[in-house]
Formats: C-alpha cells, structure tokens, sequence
C-alpha cells in the first residue's frame, strides 16, 4: 500500500501537505483517526489516498459519509476523472441507478463510496455493509457530531453505530473544530485509541480585517471598497468574491444594493427553490457573475480557487462558522481579503436565529459569540487569534498581513473608541437597585409581549404613536427612568437577562418577559388549541396527524419535534396538498433531506384526507 505512489500517480501530487501524511499513516496501520485541517488544506486526501491504496490491495471498500448530494457529487465526479472507482446513493437518483451502485459495491468494484449520515443509519444500509467488504469508514465534516460544534447535526451522533457492523478504521475530520469539539468528536465516535492530527493553521496568503459599524450604509460602503479594491465591479475578468450574511432578507437587500452600485451580482439562500439556488452557483461557478451574496446556507463543499474576496457583511454566529467560510478566499494560494463588518447587533441577530421561538440562550451559544465579539473588538493579530482559538495554544507567529499587523494605529484608535462605548454600557449595566427594580416591575405588569426597546422608551417617558398603539402609556412605571439613557436602559435590560432574571422570547421580533410567565398570546393560543384541532374538517384531520407523526419519529430518533419539520411546514403542507416529491420540495422548511426521510410517509398522510379530488 503505497500512499506516496497513490498520491503522486492518480492525485498529481509529489508531496504531501502538513498533517496529510500522519493521518494517512494511521489508518493504513489500522487506527482511528481525528483530523483538524483548515479549509484548503487537503482534507479529502487524508481519506482518499488511503481508500485508493486500501482497495488497491484488495482490502475493500471506503464508505464516506458526507453531509451534502452536491458535495458528494463533486467528490465523485472528481475520482471518476481521476481514474477512481467511485459512486454515491443518494435520494436524487433514481431506484435503476441505486440498484447499479449497491450491486458496484457487493462486486467489490469500488474504492469509494459517498453517502449521507441519515442513509447511514438506516437498517437497510447496515444490512447492506454486512454483505460487502468495508475497509474504512471517513466521517467527514466531522464537528456535527458535537453539540458544542456550529453545525450539529442530531443523524451525525448515530454514526457510531457502524461500528457494530463493521469493525473497521475510522477517520473523522474537520476543518474547523476547538480542541472541546474534538474531544467530543472522539467521544461520540467510540473511536478507539485514535491518533489526533492537527495541521498548520495558518493561512499566510489571507489578510484578515475588521471594520466596526452599527448601521447598513457604512457596511455597504465598505463592501463596495472592498471590491473596487479587488477589481470586481467590472462583469469580466478573474476572481470572485462571496458577501455572507446572517439572513435572507439581508442578503436580498444587499445584492439589491450591489446591482444598483453596478455590480454583477447573484444571491443564494435556502429560501429560494432548487432551480433558482442551482441557477445562481452555476452563474458564479462559471463567472457570468463575480459576485455571490449568500447566507451560510451556501457552504460545505464550496470550492472555487479564485476567490478573492469575502465579506462577512454581518457577523456569524462563532469562529468557527466564521474562518470556514472565510478560508474559501485564496484557495488557488493567490492572495485574498477577508473583512469581518461588525456591530453588536450581529450579535442579538445570532441570538435570534440561535434561540428559537424559546428565546432562551444556552451557554454553547453565549460562549460561540463572545468568541467571535472578542475576535472582532480585539487587536492582536488576526491570524494569532484564529490559530489560537483552533489549536488551544498561544505560540502562533503574526501573519504580517492582518489590519492589526499592518495598520496597528487605526486599529488602536477603533478599539480606543470601542473600549470608551464598552465602559459606558459596563456603567450603565450596573444601574442601581431601585433602577432595576423598576425594569422587573414594568415587565412584570405587561400584558402582551412587547420589545426591549419600546419598554425603554416607555420608561423614559415616551409619548409616541407606539407608546399607544402597545398601551404603554398606561404602564405604571411610564416615565419612572426619565433621567437614564435609551442605551442604558436597553444594556441593563440585557443585563438583566444575562442574570435569569428577565427571559428573551421570540425570534423574529424578540420581546422580554418574566421567567415562566404567560403572555396574553400564549394563553389565547393555548386555549384556543383544542377547539382548533377537535374540527372534523380535513384541514385539521392533516395538520393533526403530521403533529402527532412528527411527535413520534422525534421520540424514536430522539430529536426534538421541530427537528423533524415545524408547525409552519405542516400548515404549507396542509394548504398546499402536495402529491409528488416534486411537490414537497416546494414546501418550505422540508429539503432533500427531509423528504429522502419523512416524504413518502408525508404524501400517505395527505393522501388519506385530501378529498379535493
């Protein structure tokens, strides 16, 4: 088993990288193994050089488990133009073509072979793996197996079952994970005794940067300089850049606003349909557009060499998430820019997605985004900040390229500002206990859910039209804080939540309430319920059983209930009565995996109680 002739003969590579070559040699030697690469690394080799030579010898199969059908596609499409015998089962195929792969499989006709973490798991899969012979299994994107990772994924914490089937080596890796996550990795895993390899963080060609701003028309401007900078307003011409933000209305905003400047630009995010997002990756794949705005949903899997810029126009919610999608500049080891926009509205923005209807954080998502703030309003080294973070240890070089390296005066005089905005909110934070009191007082007298900041203003003494339209100027404390700030009010109210003393609730409009406490909108909703859901109309005969049936299979696979799909989701389907799976991917909230899973089950239940003919 010749790892360095596999990867010179069939990858075109005459050395390997960093961390690339202990990793193969663990597996070869029959061990498990975890792999922290950064992106652009060669992560992909670490596993498919070794799969080459493991079928090479005739020792079987290697069954990768990957999380996306383009992704897997990709990476066969990839092999097979190398020479490689490789194939994935996926649900975009049709029965004829998965039948094809399994009977490649039990022939023993493939090196490699792609699936996703649900199909893994599946009974049918396991029966399957038993029949053919399995070299090693690779778990890729490895840190949605942590709950303390940015993209857990529940399917991912039952991949250790393979383990009773085929006792086998087995490599996870992962391009962004602490070493917390990687603990946990392993842990979950069962991996046994695996040898833990951990590449060179550094990405010497990428300047990092971080600009400070509250508002959409600075960050809009400074994107629009990024570019022009990178000579990208023109419609022709080499490299791309990709814009993140955190949600879709911001992303359609932005690519509005970059069209109007002149710029050809695409957007993409998970609320378009099928053929509009593959529409808009083709576009940029091919240069007909230079520039993407994306939300995350744009990510594993994304690999364009030209990237030359990427702006995360709002920021995400960890370091994690942010140098994944950050280290997609630069790939081809020409230089790229990577410019953070921050304000700490990302943050309650990141909060919002993250809660969910609870409104409630957890300390894994409180400590993701003081990680990131602490990245954004820091000085030091970028670069030393994002190795650090990654490899637990301090003893990083500066890069040379970063703002804080090459302009440590402006980035002084920002985080000068910035600490003078923080010790006026650490004051403020600190109201006395007669101030506070009045807060938890107003809250507590509420009667319907109402905003942080229209509470504030209520206590200021605010007479405006919201003041009447939420009945607050009948609040008993309406004016009692005249004296404070709006700020100082709003940051003690935080404060107050960071204490329990105070709940967030609400995602879309967030609204503060007091822990355990029923607002009028709850109780009329859940007494309303029943009389709802007791009609013996088809409607509610199909929203019933999707509730009861998504119930069920959270128990059975132990997700949550919303994990399976939302109450949202089961009204489209109720409403718009889908009968193909063409149909179901118009659902909103559903996706291929959803449907690969719950779509047959979905379509029996319609079936049974639509009687619109």
């Amino acid at each position: 088993m010749d790892a360095q002739g596999v990867l010179r003969d069939v990858f075109g590579h005459a050395a390997f990288r960093i961390g690339q070559r202990e990793a193969i040699d663990a597996v070869l030697a029959g061990r498990d193994a975890v792999v922290l690469l950064p992106t652009g690394a060669g992560k992909s080799s670490c596993y498919q050089v070794p799969a080459v030579a493991l079928a090479r010898a005739g020792r079987g199969t290697t069954i990768v488990i990957s999380p996306l059908i383009a992704l897997m596609n990709d990476q066969v499409g990839s092999l097979t133009a190398r020479g490689v015998p490789a194939a994935a089962i996926h649900s975009h195929q049709e029965p004829d073509e998965q039948r094809a792969v399994i009977d490649r499989l039990v022939r023993g006709d493939l090196a490699v072979l792609y699936v996703s973490p649900e199909r893994a798991v599946l009974p049918g899969f396991k029966a399957l793996l038993e029949r053919a012979r399995v070299a090693m299994i690779a778990i890729d994107e490895a840190h949605c197996v942590s709950q303390w990772g940015h993209d857990f994924r529940p399917e991912y914490m039952r991949l250790r079952e393979l383990r009773d089937v085929i006792d086998v080596p087995t490599i996870a890796l992962t391009a962004t994970a602490t070493p917390r996550v990687l603990a946990e990795v392993a842990a979950s895993l069962e991996l046994r005794d695996p040898a833990m390899v951990q590449g060179d963080f550094r990405r010497p060609n990428l300047a990092f940067e971080v600009a400070l701003h509250r508002g959409d028309e600075p960050r809009i401007a400074a994107t629009i300089e990024a570019l022009d900078r990178a000579g990208l307003r023109s419609r022709s011409g080499a490299g791309k850049a990709i814009i993140y933000c955190s949600t879709r209305k911001k992303t359609e905003t932005v690519a509005d606003r970059l069209a109007t400047s002149g710029f050809g630009v695409g957007y993409y995010h998970a609320g378009r349909t099928a053929l509009a997002r593959e529409r808009a990756q083709k576009a940029f794949a091919l240069g007909k557009t230079r520039i993407l705005v994306a939300t995350s949903a744009f990510g594993m899997g994304v690999d364009y060499p030209d990237v030359r810029v990427i702006v995360h126009f709002q920021a995400p919610g960890s370091l994690e998430a942010y140098y994944q999608e950050a280290g997609r500049a630069g790939r081809d080891g020409e230089a790229g820019h990577c410019l953070l926009l921050f304000g700490q509205a990302d943050l309650m923005t990141q909060r919002r997605l993250h809660d969910g209807a609870s409104g409630k954080s957890d300390q894994r998502t409180e400590d993701a985004l003081h990680a990131i703030e602490r990245y954004a309003t820091g000085s030091a080294c970028r670069q030393q900040v994002l190795c650090a973070h990654f490899t637990g240890t301090g003893d990083h070089a500066a890069c040379l390229r970063c703002d804080a390296c090459t302009n440590p005066d402006r980035v002084g005089a920002v985080q000068s500002e910035r600490s003078g905005y923080d010790r006026g909110h650490a004051a403020v934070a600190t109201l006395g206990t007669a101030e506070r009191q009045i807060i938890l007082d107003a809250v507590a007298s509420l009667h319907r859910p109402i905003g942080k900041g229209n509470l504030a203003r209520a206590l200021r003494g605010s007479r405006s039209k919201a003041m009447t339209a939420h009945g607050l100027l009948h609040l008993p404390q309406h004016g009692q804080l005249a004296t404070s700030s709006e700020d100082s009010i709003t940051e003690t109210i935080e404060q107050l939540i960071r204490e329990r003393r105070l709940v967030r609730r609400g995602r879309k409009y967030p609204t503060v309430a007091m822990p355990g406490a029923q607002t009028t909108r709850e109780r009329t909703t859940r007494t309303s319920r029943p009389t709802r859901t007791s009609s013996a109309s088809s409607t509610s005969d199909i929203m019933r059983e999707l509730d009861a049936y998504r119930r069920r299979m959270g128990r059975e696979l132990k997700w949550k209930a919303y994990m399976i799909f939302q109450r949202a989701t089961i009204a489209a389907i109720d409403k718009q009565r889908p009968t193909t799976r063409e149909a179901l991917a118009r659902i909103p909230g559903l996706g291929v995996a959803k449907i690969a899973r719950f779509g047959d089950d979905i379509l029996a239940v319609v079936k049974r109680h639509d009687t619109r003919g």
